[in-house]
């Protein structure tokens, strides 16, 4: 089956095969789903079943890096790739929270994100918020679109968080990630949390297993070197790369909570 655009034309997206911007919604408990993605996500939790905490983590970690960005690094411009169905905590309202005027673009390439987007992510009166139609493995569309609402002469976190799994290592993930991080300046960050392949190993790799049989995209785990590889070059933000978790949590006791997501911000000099 698969859901036909407003005007009744060519399908827009086949809702017989699970994608994974609604898998996740089905994680985080939403209802932008379809039973596809439902059983997608069910077989994963089945083979990890820290996932749904995992997920959660991972969301929590998109929150305070941005809070820690705007607040304590001054950040006001974001580019946000592989936005996802809205949810709660969005960048824009956290990073507006913390400054009005804070400027963010969104990018993604699913349809019923791009739907949800136009109608969700909507900025406050002092500052901006966009959402890019774009695929992450074509980065010139992204910066074009970003330029028209982002200043490029200054700083912009980068925010690739749960996202760089679907770059297989023959499409060039690090190289992706190097013709982003080369288009904006000195000062500007890289944040990025990505699915480890040396954190519950066994698990990981069923999930991920499971998950390929089912989805669109495919799920390339990678272990913490590999993860450490897309800040080459950057000055990491302490405590440097770690489970979502133990990345500046807003309880002691919250570090030790499940996660199986290597994440990390950094600084480009």
């Amino acid at each position: 089956m698969a859901a036909r655009d407003a005007s009744g034309g060519a399908p827009a997206f086949d809702t017989s095969v699970a994608h994974i911007a609604r898998v996740q919604d089905c994680w985080l408990g939403g209802k932008d789903n379809f039973p596809a993605d439902r059983i997608a996500a069910q077989q994963a939790i089945e083979a990890m079943p820290d996932m749904v905490a995992s997920v959660r983590n991972t969301r929590a970690f998109l929150a305070r890096s941005v809070r820690h960005l705007a607040e304590g690094e001054g950040v006001r411009q974001f580019l946000d790739i592989g936005t996802g169905i809205p949810a709660a905590n969005n960048t824009h309202e956290v990073a507006q929270a913390v400054a009005p005027e804070s400027r963010v673009v969104y990018a993604d390439n699913d349809p019923i994100v791009l739907a949800h987007a136009r109608a969700l992510l909507t900025s406050g009166p002092q500052g901006a918020t966009a959402y890019l139609d774009a695929d992450l493995r074509d980065t010139a569309p992204i910066l074009e679109g970003a330029r028209r609402v982002l200043d490029f002469e200054r700083p912009i976190a980068v925010m690739l968080v749960a996202v760089l799994q679907y770059i297989p290592d023959e499409d060039d993930p690090y190289g992706i990630v190097e013709e982003l991080m080369a288009a904006v300046p000195s000062g500007s960050y890289l944040v990025v949390s990505h699915p480890a392949s040396d954190i519950q190993a066994s698990a990981m790799a069923g999930m991920a297993s499971r998950l390929n049989e089912l989805m669109a995209q495919k799920v390339r785990l990678r272990d913490r070197a590999g993860v450490a590889r897309f800040f080459d070059g950057f000055d990491l933000v302490e405590p440097g790369l770690v489970r979502a978790p133990e990345w500046r949590p807003d309880r002691p006791e919250d570090a030790a909570t499940p996660s199986t997501m290597w994440s990390g911000a950094a600084r480009k000099p």
